[in-house]
């Protein structure tokens, strides 16, 4: 076939040179080889990651029934759902003991303020007295507002400042708080009558 017939053909180009079939399909074949290729990368980034993604999940959830991927979901899902109800059953409770505490603490405000008013209905006011008995030990007589966990509170509070207690007697009556007792220094410390009032005044103070 003579260049004219193959220029009529348009299997010519501008230099008189023939572009055969073959070459064609061969550009073609490079050209869609390449975009293949591409996405086969980008497939296997895509795998890669969900796969670590999968390492991620089955670390975090503590039992798997089995490796395959959709277990890992089922059984992730089945364990978000369990963390779910764990927390709604906390919170319930969470709910349930501020509702109690709150209404014990106002159970214990009206009682102090009941025994308040029941002392100042009595002409009864806190007081203390001190008297020195035998030695370095010292007889006390305090009255003070009936309140929850009071004598514990003075107990404490005596402690710290180093009044040892011998022998007590604690009473409650019409809202008041009535505690008698021996003290020495816990530390061999001699006490005076006036110190030692003046200290017990201040404790019952901050009770």
């Amino acid at each position: 076939m003579d260049y004219l017939a193959m220029n009529e053909l348009g299997l010519a180009d501008q230099h008189g040179s023939f572009r055969g079939r073959m070459g064609r399909k061969r550009t073609c074949y490079d050209e869609t080889g390449g975009y293949k290729s591409k996405n086969l990368h980008a497939e296997r980034r895509r795998r890669e990651k969900l796969s670590n993604r999968l390492l991620t999940l089955r670390a975090l959830v503590p039992i798997i029934t089995n490796m395959n991927k959709g277990t890992i979901i089922e059984d992730a899902i089945t364990y978000i759902q369990e963390l779910k109800r764990n927390v709604e059953a906390l919170t319930d409770m969470l709910q349930e003991m501020e509702a109690s505490s709150s209404e014990e603490e106002t159970k214990t405000r009206v009682s102090e303020i009941d025994a308040s008013e029941e002392m100042k209905q009595c002409g009864i006011k806190e007081d203390v007295q001190v008297s020195n008995i035998d030695g370095d030990k010292l007889w006390i007589k305090i009255i003070l507002e009936k309140k929850r966990g009071g004598f514990g509170r003075l107990m404490e509070k005596m402690a710290c400042f180093g009044l040892e207690l011998i022998d007590s007697n604690v009473t409650t009556s019409k809202g008041a708080m009535l505690v008698t007792a021996c003290v020495e220094g816990a530390f061999g410390d001699n006490l005076t009558v006036q110190q030692t009032k003046e200290l017990l005044t201040q404790i019952i103070k901050g009770i």
